[in-house]
């Protein structure tokens, strides 16, 4: 059996599964959006974090959710990802990682990682932090000028470091946004990369969705694209933990070459998310203004009942409705793509990787 036969065979077995999930969801991932303040001010930032004001829920209040989830989900805890803005700004964060630690969850976080000093390392192990995301997004020069923040890189790298010295978290993980400029700086920062401790480094392209939409000259055209894939799958032949981001289908060429999974989206099928306020999205990344991506909201009904009853317009193949898509021969696999990426008014997906990926 070839290569390509090999993945048809497998993708269809795993469309067999998704079809599966859509009629018995299985929460993995839950995400929680302790706080949007941010110390950071990113050009690509989902959430426009530092711009948004939210009246942010209290530690009870989300060690009541956890109380929740820990009697409803008995036998199956889904993992515990705590986000912002950045989560080591919220108040009240050792209170609440350490009572879910207590309670048995697993949980990992996502940084920018420049206020982890030492202690806040200690920190994060006291309170049981199995993994953490760490953004690194270029050179210094450019990591600094994205992020808005003068010596950000060296603080985030520093931090970094701080983790790695104490030897006792299960992933660290750097996750790298690579835009039209900096794509250029991907073999520099590999040879860094590989000069650190670190379990994976995770690329992904600049995504057309919250702060990155005011910034299009940003945005990867279709050589980036590829030179982005072809640079993840020479370095994974030689062995070494990178890999692309779950997001989109990426076609025979480049699926199981640029990371170890095929591409399915699970937001509102295994992953869901709780915002500042208490509302239930699929993903956080999804632009929460967009026409029916609320579930509900914690505070007037039980997490369970909404994971259970709602999330109708995530559990079905939406390449149904949108004409390209439902004509496309990888609908298949794709079925509509990613969720964050999708315009849930005109029923269209912003970023199809396949037209990118397969341009002569």
């Amino acid at each position: 059996m070839n290569k390509n036969k090999m993945k048809i065979s497998h993708l269809e077995i795993q469309h067999d599964v998704r079809e599966k999930f859509f009629e018995k969801p299985l929460l993995r991932q839950l995400f929680f959006e302790l706080t949007l303040n941010c110390n950071e001010h990113c050009w690509h930032c989902g959430s426009r974090c530092g711009e948004v004001q939210a009246n942010e829920m209290n530690p009870q209040e989300w060690k009541d959710i956890l109380d929740q989830i820990k009697d409803d989900f008995k036998g199956s805890l889904p993992q515990i990802n705590v986000t912002g803005g950045e989560p080591l700004l919220y108040s009240g964060f050792e209170e609440v990682m350490s009572y879910a630690h207590s309670l048995g969850f697993r949980w990992g976080m996502t940084s920018n990682a420049i206020v982890i000093t030492p202690e806040v390392a200690q920190m994060l192990k006291r309170c049981g932090m199995n993994t953490i995301s760490v953004s690194i997004d270029g050179l210094p020069n450019s990591h600094d000028k994205i992020r808005g923040l003068p010596g950000a890189y060296e603080r985030a790298m520093a931090g970094i470091q701080n983790l790695i010295d104490l030897e006792c978290f299960d992933q660290i993980m750097v996750t790298t946004v690579v835009n039209h400029r900096t794509i250029s700086e991907l073999d520099e920062l590999y040879e860094i990369m590989c000069g650190i401790d670190i379990d994976t480094w995770r690329i992904m392209g600049i995504e057309p969705i919250g702060r990155a939409l005011d910034h299009p000259e940003l945005l990867l055209t279709d050589e980036d694209q590829r030179s982005l894939m072809e640079f993840i799958r020479d370095k994974r032949a030689d062995n070494m933990p990178v890999e692309y981001g779950c997001c989109h289908y990426l076609g025979l060429d480049y699926e199981r070459e640029v990371r170890d999974s095929y591409f399915f989206c699970m937001a509102g099928v295994t992953v869901a998310s709780i915002t500042v306020t208490g509302d239930v999205y699929g993903c956080l990344d999804i632009d929460r203004t967009q026409p029916g991506v609320i579930q509900g909201n914690i505070h007037e009904r039980r997490f369970s009942d909404i994971w259970k009853n709602e999330f109708k317009g995530f559990r079905y193949d939406r390449s149904v409705d949108n004409e390209k898509c439902s004509n496309c021969a990888s609908r298949k696999y794709c079925m509509g793509g990613a969720f964050h990426t999708w315009d849930y008014a005109n029923k269209t997906q912003r970023l199809c990787l396949i037209d990118a990926l397969t341009k002569n």
